[in-house]
Formats: C-alpha cells, sequence, structure tokens
C-alpha cells in the first residue's frame, strides 16, 4: 500500500513526464485528489467522461477507525468507490488501482464507503455518524483516458515508469474474475480474492484473501421446511484469525452462508477459537441486523484436508435467528481478513441442498 505522499511524488513526477511526452494526445482529464476519511460520499472531481469512456484511479494511504487503536484500518481497496453523476452504478476499486468504463455521461466523483449502500448507485443505507469517528485520508490519481486502457496506460509507463502504472497493466492484463454463476455483493464489492478452479476432477472454488474482504452469491430457489438440509466440502490453508471472531476488531473468517426471502442470512463459519454451535450476531453494526453466525467447525485445519459439512438449515434458524422464513433465495462465500490485517486461504466445493431424498446441485 502506497502512502500518500510517496504517490504523491510519483504522480507529480508523472505528471511532469507525461506533459512533455504526450503533449496534444494527453489525457482527457486528470486530478490529483485527496479524500479525507471523515467527508460523507460523494466528492465532485472536476473529470467528466463520456458513457463508453474508461477511467483509471491510482491510490493510497489509509482511513482509520479508531483513534485509540493505529492497527485498525483500512486502503484504498477497502474504501473507495467511484461512480459517473448522474445515474451511475457505484464502483470499487480491488486493489491500490482500478480502471472502470463510465456506464453513463457526467462528472466522475469519488468516495469513502462506511456502512453499507442502499442502492447500485451510491446512496447509504446507514447513518452518516459513521463518518464522524474516521480519522486519515487517501490520496487519488484520476486518469480520464482517450483510448483502450491497456494500450494507452502502457504508453504512459513508457513515458513515466512508475510502479503503479505497472501494477494497473498486469491487473489488466489478468483479472481474478469471479466463479461461473457467482456475482460479489454490492455491500461489499468487488475483491480479486475468489477464483474457480478444477481439483480432484471437480469444481473448486478457491480464496486467497490477503488483508482483504468478499463475499460472492449465487441465486438459488429452495424452500426452507424442517427437512432442507445444507451439504458443503472446504478446505483450509490458512484461517484469517486466532481469535473468538464474535467482536468487531477480531471478526475475520471464512464463511457459507444461506440468504432467505426476507433478507436476512445465516453463515456458517470455521472458527480459530469458537466452539461448535455458538451462534452470534454480526458484530459489525451495520450488518448486526441482517447477518447471524453460526460455528459449524473449530480448530485449526490439516493443511490440503477435506472436510465434509451437513446441516438441517431449518433448525438452525429456529435455534439462532427466530421463526424461520419459507424460502432460501441465495448462497454466499464470504472471506475476510481485514481487520486483523491477516490471511485466509481456503477451497469450498460439492456445495447442495437436499430435500425430500432430492438434492439440489449449488458448486
Amino acid at each position: 500500500m502506497h502512502d500518500i505522499e510517496t504517490l504523491a511524488r510519483e504522480v507529480a513526477h508523472c505528471r511532469g513526464l507525461l506533459a512533455l511526452a504526450l503533449r496534444a494526445d494527453a489525457l482527457a482529464c486528470e486530478r490529483w485528489l485527496r479524500v479525507p476519511g471523515h467527508v460523507q460520499p460523494w466528492q465532485p472531481t472536476g473529470c467528466r467522461v463520456r458513457a463508453g469512456q474508461q477511467y483509471s484511479v491510482f491510490a493510497g494511504g489509509r482511513i482509520r477507525w479508531s483513534r485509540s487503536n493505529p492497527d485498525r484500518h483500512g486502503g484504498p481497496s477497502f474504501h473507495l468507490w467511484a461512480r459517473v453523476n448522474p445515474g451511475g452504478r457505484c464502483v470499487n476499486l480491488s486493489a491500490d488501482t482500478g480502471t472502470f468504463t463510465a456506464d453513463v455521461s457526467g462528472e466522475i466523483e469519488l468516495g469513502i464507503y462506511m456502512g453499507m449502500w442502499r442502492d447500485a448507485f451510491g446512496t447509504l443505507a446507514t447513518s452518516h455518524d459513521r463518518y464522524a469517528r474516521l480519522s486519515g485520508e487517501l490520496g487519488c490519481w484520476l486518469v480520464v483516458l482517450r483510448h483502450a486502457a491497456d494500450a494507452y496506460l502502457a504508453r504512459l509507463r513508457a513515458a513515466a515508469p512508475a510502479a503503479f502504472l505497472a501494477a494497473e497493466l498486469a491487473r489488466l492484463a489478468a483479472p481474478v474474475e469471479p466463479p461461473h454463476g457467482w456475482d460479489y455483493l454490492l455491500e461489499t464489492g468487488r475483491a480479486d480474492i475468489f477464483r474457480e478452479a478444477i481439483g480432484d476432477g471437480r469444481r473448486t472454488i478457491e480464496i486467497d484473501a490477503r488483508d482483504d474482504q468478499g463475499i460472492i452469491t449465487t441465486p438459488v430457489d429452495v424452500p426452507l421446511s424442517p427437512a432442507t438440509r445444507l451439504w458443503w466440502s472446504w478446505s483450509a490453508d490458512a484461517l484469517p484469525s486466532t481469535l473468538a471472531e464474535d467482536r468487531t476488531h477480531t471478526h475475520d473468517y471464512i464463511a457459507i452462508a444461506a440468504e432467505f426471502d426476507d433478507g436476512r442470512d445465516l453463515t456458517w463459519s470455521w472458527s480459530a477459537a469458537l466452539s461448535p454451535g455458538k451462534s452470534f450476531a454480526c458484530p459489525v453494526p451495520a450488518w448486526s441486523a441482517r447477518e447471524t453466525h453460526l460455528v459449524a467447525r473449530c480448530g485449526n485445519p490439516e493443511p490440503g484436508k477435506w472436510y465434509a459439512e451437513t446441516r438441517a438449515v431449518h433448525a438452525d434458524v429456529a435455534r439462532t435467528m427466530g421463526a424461520p422464513t419459507t424460502r432460501i433465495v441465495r448462497v454466499w462465500l464470504i472471506a475476510l481478513s481485514t481487520f486483523q490485517h491477516g490471511v485466509a486461504r481456503a477451497r469450498f466445493r460439492d456445495i447442495a441442498f437436499e430435500l425430500g431424498g432430492r438434492r439440489t446441485r449449488v458448486l
């Protein structure tokens, strides 16, 4: 992660070289901005784009969540989002760099995300008061491109060989797409931590989250009755926490979840320290009314070993969340390692629901 002053010096060097090297064919628009953590989204940039035009963002710095604990913070991939106003959908950086295609014409805006979105257009669903507790800022170089991003950024790097330009070119050359049939949950944004793979001839989803987070989902339509069971297998090389995950500052975990038709979800997690059967509301305030956690497995994994699980979903919901609803509408896979800045490495396969002797395969 770049600190702001280092990034600012590199950007200033690039801008000087670009002014000499590209002249009339320079960028359509570029801005250096500082985005404070305590300012509620969104911040205008003065750069306008046309629908279909690409723009890149290069960012550094960190947003601090606690004035008393310096270890609690997030960088651009945790906090920085962009949109085109009016009417554009919000998008997020999955690293310190990102390139996007404008979905509408208008002005690019940047914003710090803290809480939960109400919709895909960047309307907050949670209180703006959360921003008052934040400090720190992100430095951002916004570049609106005249040509296709990969070719144009290669020209920029030839003129100004900066590490962040090389990082974005590498990311564009080998994008990490979500597994087929799965999408990232809007509220947590896109990440580069889930990959599809084949292991032992079976379709597998791999997780590699290094100080990162993400949730992918796939739609299902499964009745929730006392006979509904969820099956899956998982393997872990590294759990992201060695401490109990039921507190905000240690809430790093891997899990599978079922989302119900009332919008709530139940996650079955692999805990480092909590006993199987332990349940608790999500300790992150924005999620506490929506998400309930239930420990399915405890203890350090044996790397490479697969563990098969089955859960009576209706009974788990009734015990931890109250009266069950009638249908399961999505399955989630979750990885979170941002609170303690650790590593989560795991794999999932053989996900299925069983009802009345009939299995519905999910993965």
